[in-house]
């Protein structure tokens, strides 16, 4: 299934008023520039300097102008449309936040006159397919690829056409240099796991879980590095019993977070990859009679608005999708337009939203265990 999505300025105030459609001609004329100068500075020609590209671009939004696609598409080979395509198979594909990314890059794409195309398929092989169905259909003229993995074939498709590609997220963990000619957007979740655990060592805490997510993406990798190395600043050992991954959904991230809390000596804190897991969490410690923000304490990632619901507000990195679908729209359609891919990389930082699911330890790992245990043997009494 394929959508186009395009979001329109609502204000036109400063617009001057014009009769029929703008023509390329009367739009030099205004400019008092040549018809192949506005046109070249229009459609990204790096002959033409960026002052003066934006310069027409910003008085071609002004008087209305809009480009007749089909005879672009014929003149440059470009339909000046960007796209993305969703698997529908994925556990977690209905993450809240999707649809402020999608709003993000939609409204960039917008701002520059080009249109956002959504696309959805049914698995990993069928999201290759469509990749390459819209490229050879010319509906798209770059791509903007999410949930980017360790090894993603979906790279590996692109370059070989030739068609330009951003990454929301890096690619290739610990394969160094294996694509340092490919643009991305990345938050580094990295630092957010790193500084979660220095939170937690700051209340107190000395036994720190971590439930991370599929590692067959390149941000588990990452997010579990920063853990580690949070873990080494703190001064704290690291215990491979207090790590757990492949958590994406909800009731994955009640099963890991189950496993560490019946180790010998139970963690009085976890770190989740992302905020679905550690709402996971939420009913597991329930019936396990620990309160969470006093008795466990828990930190996520992502600040997706259900956290925030949640009883008690889950304390979480958050990210602003709304901004990275925007910056990944804008930093694709600059290398379409022929800017260097590698030197269009973004790194920005998640904000800390706190909440009150984590704080000082009431307990000792050793308590803790006695409370977990006393608490199993009150309700095998109770089913006796």
């Amino acid at each position: 299934m394929t959508a186009n999505l395009s979001h329109r300025p609502r204000d036109t105030a400063d617009r001057p008023s014009v009769s029929g459609r703008v023509k390329l001609d009367e739009l030099a004329a205004h400019l008092g520039l040549s018809k192949s100068t506005v046109s070249r500075a229009l459609n990204g020609y790096s002959d033409i300097s960026a002052v003066t590209r934006a310069r027409v671009e910003t008085a071609a939004r002004k008087l209305g102008y809009r480009p007749l696609s089909h005879a672009q598409a014929i003149r440059t080979g470009q339909v000046r449309a960007i796209a993305m395509v969703l698997n529908s198979d994925e556990p977690d594909r209905h993450n809240p936040f999707l649809q402020d990314f999608l709003a993000g890059a939609c409204e960039a794409a917008s701002h520059l006159d080009w249109t956002m195309t959504i696309s959805t398929a049914t698995s990993e092989r069928d999201t290759l397919k469509v990749l390459s169905r819209l490229f050879e259909e010319r509906k798209a003229d770059g791509f903007i690829l999410p949930r980017t993995a360790v090894k993603d074939a979906r790279i590996g498709l692109l370059r070989s056409l030739g068609v330009p590609h951003i990454l929301y997220g890096r690619t290739g963990y610990g394969q160094p240099n294996t694509w340092e000619e490919t643009s991305w957007f990345d938050i580094a979740g990295e630092t957010a796991m790193r500084n979660a655990v220095l939170r937690l060592a700051g209340f107190g805490h000395t036994r720190i879980g971590y439930v991370g997510s599929d590692l067959k993406f390149n941000y588990s990798h990452l997010r579990r590095d920063g853990y580690t190395e949070g873990l080494h600043e703190a001064g704290l050992p690291l215990d491979p019993d207090l790590i757990r991954d492949g958590a994406r959904t909800r009731d994955e991230g009640a099963a890991q977070a189950m496993a560490l809390m019946q180790v010998e000596q139970p963690p009085t804190a976890i770190v989740f990859a992302t905020d679905l897991a550690a709402l996971g969490f939420y009913p597991v410690a329930q019936d396990l009679g620990l309160e969470i923000g006093r008795d466990v304490s828990v930190i996520g990632y992502d600040g997706i608005p259900e956290s925030r619901y949640a009883r008690p507000a889950l304390t979480s990195f958050a990210v602003d999708s709304h901004v990275a679908g925007q910056r990944l729209a804008t930093l694709l359609i600059q290398q379409i337009r022929g800017d260097d891919p590698a030197s269009l990389r973004e790194l920005t930082e998640a904000t800390l939203v706190e909440g009150g699911s984590d704080g000082p330890p009431t307990r000792t790992p050793q308590e803790m265990a006695r409370k977990l245990q006393n608490h199993n043997n009150q309700n095998r009494g109770d089913r006796t």
